[in-house]
């Protein structure tokens, strides 16, 4: 008998109000509900402007939320103590959408990987599972498609997709139990996107990471979430396992979404010089 995955996160009436002084208060995220298992891809898509970035840097105590509550493991992150929210911010890890924007400038890949590990290792060795305590730059990148004479050159050195895969190797370096990824592939070619998106199938696989996805693409999120959720002026539209939400869609938002995507691609094919 299979037992029951652990539940990660349970989010009910989630809501978040931008507030500015002399300007109307925004509310980016109007009440919503979601969960995510240890192991499970959820993917949360939708149009730019919809809230789904902003669920994400909720989640990282990024972003302050005005309603609603945010369990991990059973417990409100709103309310953690500083110890907890260190540990959260260890188990909880953000991959950016801008990869050489996110990565120091000033570091080797080496020097950055190495920057964490110790911070990571240093006086908490008691909490690190065997795999972090074995953890070094080599095997950092291993785990992520990257060769060794990566470790020695600086981010304007590599490719998008290179920085993409750093990126993922710094995110392990603390033994996350949560990737949530922010748009992860959409500033790399089509091509490039793919190898990234196996990627995370592998990470999710091998080392049973939960994996948060936000995307606009909704080709994306078919092809690697569990389960989707379609976002939509601060709501979500369709919520449901992937096949099922982009099989039957109920909302008339997200019937459009799919309706749209096969004109987009004729488009861009007559563009296309044969």
């Amino acid at each position: 008998m299979v037992e029951p995955a652990e539940q990660l996160f349970e989010v009910r009436g989630l809501r978040v109000v931008y507030r500015r002084p002399g300007a109307k208060p925004l509310e980016a995220v109007k009440g919503v509900d979601f969960t995510l298992a240890e192991g499970e891809t959820l993917g949360i898509v939708g149009e730019s402007g919809s809230g789904k970035s902003t669920i994400a840097k909720t989640l990282l105590l990024l972003q302050p939320f005005s309603g609603g509550v945010a369990l991990f493991r059973g417990r409100n992150i709103a309310a953690f103590t500083a110890a907890e929210r260190r540990q959260y911010r260890r188990d909880v890890q953000m991959v950016f959408q801008d990869a050489v924007g996110s990565l120091n400038p000033r570091m080797t890949i080496r020097q950055a990987l190495n920057e964490i590990l110790k911070k990571s290792l240093g006086g908490v060795r008691g909490r690190q599972s065997p795999r972090s305590l074995s953890q070094t730059p080599e095997s950092l990148l291993s785990l992520v498609g990257l060769s060794k004479a990566v470790l020695d050159q600086y981010p304007r050195e590599l490719s998008g997709g290179q920085c993409q895969r750093a990126s993922f190797a710094r995110a392990l370096t603390v033994n996350p139990k949560v990737l949530v990824a922010d748009e992860p592939v959409s500033a790399l070619d089509v091509s490039v996107q793919a190898r990234i998106l196996n990627l995370m199938r592998d990470l999710r696989r091998e080392l049973g990471l939960a994996i948060l996805l936000i995307a606009h693409d909704l080709s994306v999120v078919r092809n690697v979430c569990d389960r989707v959720c379609v976002m939509h002026q601060g709501l979500f539209e369709d919520t449901g396992p992937a096949e099922e939400v982009f099989d039957h869609p109920q909302s008339d938002y997200t019937k459009n979404l799919l309706a749209a995507v096969p004109d987009v691609r004729r488009s861009l094919a007559a563009r296309t010089p044969q």
